[in-house]
């Protein structure tokens, strides 16, 4: 019998501590992730899209099992395999996955060995088929996609790793794209360190298009980008697919030339107060086979003599250049998009020596993040649909709690003191009310 050790606090030398408390859970506010999966009928998406390459004649836990354990990880905080290890009889984890045990680090570790490129792109399409559902529940008939590129620090030998310049450290170089209306991460690309920023954005780029063209139609698709995404290849692909693109432009002599042309100064001109302008015109770069519309946005500072010029190149016959440069400033947005996805479901974590094993972890912390972003879209309340990861698992996931079995019913009895409890029914009863519609209505 193993003897749990007991300690006392100097604060008050009566009270004693020891990890003796029997069947409770630090997480039992994850019966509200549960119940939103449940909602969207994760589980019966995962067995019909999502492959692996499964060669096992005798095993224990499936596949989609193992994928639901991760998933509730990371939400959880979770990110090591190792924490397998101490929650394999976690009451409310068996509870949620309904198996008496869950798997361990080293059962997860083969499932990541199971991962291909077939199961890369089954996982993209289990993304995909969830935002339709929750786009067509939560009405949406408008698409803005803004794509960029980020890191993914390393620190071993893993596959493909390389030195990137930009970020002057080894690592990976994913390529992501998000809705720019609502923060859900639309698809997610692992990629070398090495490669330049619009690297593979035209086949990254266009299925999404195309599933929005032709799929699920939106009356209107726009396009995001920094000047890094500033390619012919880029915007050929969205003229094609009916789409229209924002895309910065890196400064240039011929750009500056045609900026400075489109100012004019008067004799009352007023140095002292910071001055805007914006202006409207066709330019034509080299390698683009036609002259496209850019908008310009010539600022002055207040005290200084010249202008400082920012550039923007679109499709747009009927937009302002205001309301242009409005739009496109929109996009910075997606910055805390990224922040969220890394710092708080692990998406640049690269614990694996293979390329595929970290693109899979890479896209099960997309599937975690859309999860939790879908049910802060359609369940909270919209003054705090602004919530981060950290605060949703303070407020409503962990949340020490019991199950009690009776007969034939399991009570899950939550602390007394839980100050967020309000909220926390509030969103169980929402989750609970969502209208599905279309194709993927409930049945």
């Amino acid at each position: 019998m193993v003897t749990l050790p007991e300690k006392r606090f100097d604060f008050n030398t009566k009270v004693q501590v020891s990890h003796a408390g029997g069947e409770l859970s630090t997480d039992t506010g994850l019966v509200l992730v549960k119940e939103m999966m449940t909602q969207l009928d994760f589980t019966a998406l995962a067995q019909q899209l999502v492959h692996f390459k499964d060669e096992r004649r005798y095993y224990r836990h499936t596949n989609v099992s193992l994928l639901e354990q991760v998933i509730l990880q990371l939400i959880a905080g979770y990110y090591t395999d190792l924490a397998a290890n101490q929650l394999r009889i976690d009451p409310i984890f068996k509870l949620l996955l309904a198996k008496s045990s869950l798997a361990s680090q080293a059962s997860l570790s083969r499932f990541w060995r199971r991962c291909d490129d077939q199961t890369i792109t089954s996982l993209q399409a289990l993304n995909q088929a969830m935002l339709d559902k929750v786009r067509l529940a939560a009405n949406q008939t408008e698409l803005i996609i803004d794509i960029d590129s980020t890191h993914a620090d390393t620190y071993g030998h893993q596959e493909q790793t390389d030195f990137n310049a930009h970020y002057g450290t080894m690592g990976y170089h994913p390529l992501v794209a998000f809705d720019g209306q609502n923060g859900h991460c639309l698809k997610a690309q692992l990629r070398p360190g090495n490669v330049y920023t619009s690297s593979e954005v035209d086949p990254f780029l266009t299925p999404l298009l195309e599933h929005y063209r032709q799929s699920l139609p939106c009356t209107e698709v726009v396009v995001r980008g920094d000047s890094g995404f500033a390619t012919p290849e880029l915007y050929a692909t969205c003229e094609a697919n009916h789409a229209f693109y924002l895309i910065r432009l890196k400064v240039n002599r011929k750009l500056s030339q045609l900026a400075e042309n489109l100012i004019q100064i008067d004799d009352g001109q007023c140095w002292e107060k910071t001055e805007t302008h914006y202006y409207a015109t066709t330019y034509q770069a080299k390698s683009w086979p036609v002259p496209r519309r850019i908008y310009i946005k010539s600022t002055r500072p207040a005290g200084e003599l010249l202008f400082e010029h920012e550039y923007l190149v679109t499709n747009f016959t009927s937009l302002s250049a205001e309301a242009a440069f409005t739009l496109y400033r929109q996009r910075g947005e997606m910055e805390n998009y990224i922040k969220e996805i890394k710092a708080g479901f692990y998406f640049d974590k690269t614990d694996s020596s293979r390329f595929s094993d970290n693109h899979a972890r890479m896209m099960l912390s997309v599937l975690a993040y859309n999860l939790v972003s879908f049910m802060k879209r359609l369940a909270l309340p919209e003054r705090h649909r602004g919530l981060q990861i950290n605060t949703i698992r303070l407020w409503l996931f962990k949340i020490a709690g019991k199950l009690v079995h009776s007969g034939r019913k399991i009570q899950l009895k939550l602390s007394t003191y839980h100050v967020h409890q309000a909220l926390f029914y509030q969103l169980l009863a929402k989750i609970q009310s969502i209208q599905w519609q279309g194709l993927y209505a409930q049945r």
